[in-house]
C-alpha cells in the first residue's frame, strides 16, 4: 500500500469516527479528548492496526491521535527529488527538530518516530479549526 492509499483510507474512517462523534453531540473538546490513544485502544481497536498490540506510534505519555497523519508531513509516493542514487519520498515542512531523514535502501524518508509536534492535545486544540 503507497502512504497515498493509506491516507486515503485513514481519512475516511477519521471523517466516519468525527461525524459519529457529533451525531452523538460530543463537543470539540469531547471529540479531542476522545482520540487519546488510551481510548483510541479500549473504543476503536479496529481505527490503527497498532491498537491491537495495544502499542504506541510514538513514546509520549499522553498521545493523542487526532492528527494520526501529521499536518506537516510531505511526500509524494512517485519521488520529490533524486540525490546521487537516491531518491526521497518525503519530508517535515516544518524541519521538526525531533525529526530526521533516514535512509531506507535506496530511498529518503522523513523518520518521524521521535516527534510529538501533532500528537500533544493543546497542538490539537490550537489547530483544529471545526464546530459540530
Amino acid at each position: 500500500m503507497t502512504y497515498r492509499q493509506w491516507l486515503d483510507v485513514h481519512s475516511k474512517k477519521h471523517k466516519a469516527l468525527v461525524d459519529a462523534l457529533v451525531l452523538k453531540n460530543f463537543t470539540q473538546e469531547q471529540i479531542i479528548e476522545y482520540f487519546d490513544f488510551e481510548n483510541m485502544v479500549k473504543e476503536e481497536n479496529d481505527f490503527c492496526f497498532l491498537y491491537k498490540e495495544n502499542k504506541k506510534c510514538h513514546d509520549i505519555k499522553s498521545l493523542n491521535c487526532y492528527f494520526c497523519a501529521c499536518p506537516h508531513f510531505r511526500f509524494d509516493d512517485k519521488g520529490i527529488q533524486t540525490k546521487g542514487q537516491l531518491t526521497q519520498y518525503s519530508f517535515c515542512s516544518i524541519h521538526s527538530k525531533e525529526g530526521k531523514q533516514g535512509i531506507f535502501g535506496n530511498s529518503i524518508h522523513q523518520d518521524c518516530s521521535n516527534c510529538k509536534v501533532p500528537h500533544a492535545k493543546e497542538y490539537v486544540k490550537k489547530h483544529l479549526s471545526f464546530q459540530p
